[in-house]
């Protein structure tokens, strides 16, 4: 198995990678040893490519890992150096069989402070526009050999728009309608797309939120569970599936009861290194 994962020198990306490395011949392309595999199950490391900002940790991540894993520090903001690492891994490992566009950002923002405008861009950049150029040079290598899996990272904050929040809830609302546009588009290709949606997972993102997380996962739980539900092909999962329950009520809610509920939520904090 080849696996692709940007924003994976920490957090969910780091979980996935170190998941993936222990655990790749695990999950075959139907999901079946995934669900039903044993201890006894034969384990051959996945080879990763492994892209994020943060070159030291990248690197030492990937000393870590079993099995030849190739790094590339880059920002998914950049089309151009995701087009040449995903050529490069290409052709030395040959055309993965799972892309996860994990890179994201979160810093609270407030529309009317003018300060507030540079990390509006920024983490809509990151979190949609890095998720197109995540995808987009493995697109044809993948419907050439007529399989693959595009996995986008999304997240409940996407359902609703949360307060303080306007930047991150608008760019994963934006990236549950992509995937959903994009899983239309190669439904005939052989290629599948799946749109995973976390809740809260417990990364160094989550770890500045000032406010109770309900059904918080450690991270190498979610990355399980998200491994699974990649295996299978899922098309659209919310993950832990209580904050599914959560999500559906959020849609339900009419908006007036909607304002009156949020209208004091707890707000990430602005001004966070991006």
């Amino acid at each position: 198995m080849r696996v692709f994962i940007t924003g994976a020198s920490s957090g969910i990306g780091e979980a996935l990678a170190r998941h993936y490395a222990a655990n790749g011949a695990q999950y075959d392309t139907l999901g079946i040893l995934g669900i039903l595999g044993t201890p006894d199950t034969p384990v051959t490391p996945a080879t990763l490519g492994l892209a994020a900002r943060r070159q030291r940790r990248l690197f030492d991540l990937v000393a870590e890992l079993p099995g030849v894993h190739a790094p590339y520090p880059l920002d998914v903001a950049d089309a151009p150096a995701l087009e040449a690492a995903a050529g490069d891994f290409i052709a030395r490992f040959g055309c993965p069989d799972i892309v996860i566009a994990n890179a994201g950002i979160s810093v609270g923002t407030l529309t009317g402070e003018a300060e507030d405008l540079p990390a509006f861009r920024r983490v809509l950049e990151t979190n949609v526009l890095g998720m197109v150029h995540t995808f987009a040079p493995f697109i044809q290598a993948m419907q050439a050999r007529g399989s693959g899996t595009l996995v986008g990272i999304a997240s409940v904050a996407g359902i609703r728009g949360l307060p303080g929040a306007g930047a991150y809830s608008a760019s994963k609302a934006a990236v549950i309608a992509y995937l959903e546009a994009l899983r239309v588009e190669l439904r005939s290709s052989g290629i599948k797309v799946v749109t995973l949606t976390p809740g809260y997972i417990a990364t160094p993102m989550t770890a500045k939120n000032p406010y109770p997380m309900p059904f918080l996962l450690p991270a190498d739980v979610a990355a399980r569970r998200f491994a699974r539900t990649i295996a299978r092909g899922t098309r659209y999962a919310v993950i832990p599936w209580q904050m599914g329950l959560v999500a559906k009520l959020l849609r339900l809610l009419p908006n007036p009861l909607f304002d009156v509920l949020f209208a004091r939520a707890g707000r990430k904090p602005r001004g966070l290194d991006l």
